[in-house]
């Protein structure tokens, strides 16, 4: 995994949700001398904004409830999220987990570690990301496959062809047509199931 280029945190917006105490503000502050756009919020809100890249999230039992609701609430792949916590007990780690939280900061907090912890964030929340857009990438070229494969199938039924000419013909279109053989695929097997859709009451 590369390091994050510092220049990346420039800007970079970041939600500190912490109570408003010295340590809170220990944080906020150093984020601020890094160059990052830092905003403190409390209590634990019910989501996090969409345009936050990193939130440092204080995570204790007595807010357990909270926690698991803002955990609850993420779709998709969340911002990197860094932990803050007081005691390395079972249930602690339990929220660190279900949040999915890519570092953690003890107490009390000191300006040592938080950029070292921002870096290592942000480089595994990246990672994560890049690993999400293969997955879609490679599940897209599969369906791509899939309905191209089916579509050949139609075209091999109705014209009495093989499956080479077949796959020449969705080609030939897709060229003419200038778009994707997945267009063309999709076109036949939507038209293929409009002519043969049951009528009512069959």
């Amino acid at each position: 995994m590369p390091m994050p280029p510092l220049k990346s945190l420039k800007n970079l917006p970041v939600l500190v949700v912490h109570p408003a105490d010295a340590d809170g503000r220990t944080l906020i502050d150093h984020l601020r001398r890094i160059g990052c756009h830092a905003e403190a919020t409390w209590p634990i809100p019910r989501e996090i904004p969409a345009n936050i890249g990193v939130v440092f999230l204080s995570v204790d039992h007595e807010h357990r409830t909270e926690i698991s609701r803002l955990a609850k609430g993420i779709d998709g792949i969340p911002p990197a999220i860094i932990a803050i916590v007081d005691y390395e007990i079972p249930s602690t780690l339990e929220l660190l987990f279900d949040l999915g939280a890519l570092a953690a900061m003890d107490r009390p907090i000191r300006p040592f570690g938080v950029l070292t912890n921002l870096l290592l964030a942000r480089g595994l929340w990246q990672e994560r990301l890049d690993q999400q857009k293969r997955i879609h990438k490679l599940e897209r070229r599969v369906s791509s496959m899939q309905k191209i494969q089916k579509a050949k199938a139609i075209l091999m039924s109705i014209h009495q062809i093989g499956e080479d000419a077949a796959y020449e013909t969705i080609r030939q279109q897709a060229m003419s047509k200038r778009v994707s053989m997945d267009d063309i695929a999709t076109s036949i097997i939507t038209a293929n199931e409009l002519l043969h859709f049951p009528p009512k009451g069959v």
